[in-house]
């Protein structure tokens, strides 16, 4: 059972690097200090670069799951303000 509630989705399949990372900074300015986003992006560049660049904005990766068609769900929880 998962210890997190998903507060907000965004989909990046249809987007290549760097705009990845500027289409999750936007959705994670949205939310509040601790609520929980799910990214979905396409194996490859994003799955390299997103999580990392997530990171160091200094937010808390709380799993990478594989959906097994080419596309991976980022789940990142919002550190900070």
């Amino acid at each position: 059972m998962a210890d997190y509630t998903i507060d907000a989705a965004v989909d990046i399949t249809d987007v290549v690097c760097p705009v990845t990372f500027v289409k999750v900074k936007v959705a994670m300015d949205e939310l509040k200090e601790g609520e929980v986003i799910s990214v979905r992006m396409n194996d490859g560049e994003p799955v390299q670069n997103v999580p990392r660049s997530v990171k160091d904005e200094g937010h808390k990766i709380l799993k990478l799951l594989d959906n097994g068609d080419g596309t991976y769900d980022l789940i990142v929880r919002k550190q900070g303000d």
